[in-house]
């Protein structure tokens, strides 16, 4: 079995994660089906991002925390990976949106993790970091909780997305206000995700010096998420990349002192 702090053999990342053209279609297919399966759409991405994962960190017996965990999609596939995984939410209604037990999830802030430094092998987070209203201490807090050659695995739809303004996209490209007065006025009643209360601009520019910028983290990759493993060069060009990369995902690793 492959040490913890090291990837996985190479053909096991092969087989489990492939980073092809026809992931990201099928990526892309299954959001249409976001709100009237939510069970089907949040399995695939739950295992996606796990193999994903598991690419850079055995799983088996490791402790992770998955920070946002909401109904609890992602902490049940790191639970089937082999990890002993704790979640928590700061709201009680994500917990139980779509009536499935959660088990080993808890009410607590993503801001001040309720855990001891250097607690976890693993620290997961997918698609939370743009719904708190201070993001990089979220960030920072993620890898406090991380023991020194640990994981740490960030994601986030940035802002200047096709899908950065959430339910309200692409309006958000005309201001975040705005485009939350627009969806009110069509479907009567506010996003769920408002501009500037649960939803916050964060960009990949911003994530990228965050993570250079400690001296405590080893940047193991800077990917678009959903993108093929070829057009990972995004991320690379200003500009570009804050609208191209669609989701941004952070991997890092914990230096040991």
């Amino acid at each position: 079995m492959p040490d913890r702090q090291s990837p996985v053999p190479a053909d096991r990342v092969h087989l489990e994660h492939r980073p092809t053209l026809a992931r990201s279609v099928r990526l892309l297919r299954a959001f249409r089906h976001e709100k009237d399966d939510p069970e089907s759409f949040y399995g695939l991405m739950a295992r996606d991002s796990v193999a994903h994962l598991s690419s850079y960190t055995d799983l088996a017996g490791a402790t992770v925390i998955d920070v946002g965990t909401g109904s609890g999609f992602f902490a049940r596939a790191l639970t089937a990976a082999g990890a002993r995984c704790t979640g928590i939410d700061h709201d009680l209604g994500e917990l139980t949106a779509h009536n499935v037990s959660a088990p080993n999830t808890f009410v607590a802030s993503a801001l001040a993790l309720p855990f001891r430094t250097g607690s976890a092998d693993v620290c997961f987070s997918s698609n939370v970091l743009e719904h708190v209203p201070v993001p990089w201490r979220m960030a920072d807090e993620m890898v406090r909780v991380t023991r020194p050659g640990g994981t740490v695995f960030l994601s986030f739809t940035n802002w200047l997305s096709p899908w950065g303004g959430h339910e309200t996209s692409p309006w958000h490209y005309t201001g975040g206000e705005r485009a939350a007065r627009r969806y009110e006025r069509r479907i009567g009643r506010p996003p769920k995700n408002r501009y500037g209360h649960s939803l916050h601009p964060v960009s990949v520019s911003a994530a990228l010096r965050w993570a250079r910028g400690r001296e405590d983290v080893h940047v193991l990759d800077a990917l678009p998420r959903y993108h093929p493993r070829w057009a990972g060069g995004i991320v690379r060009v200003p500009g570009l990349r804050e609208i191209a990369t669609w989701n941004l995902v952070l991997v890092l690793r914990k230096k040991t002192p």
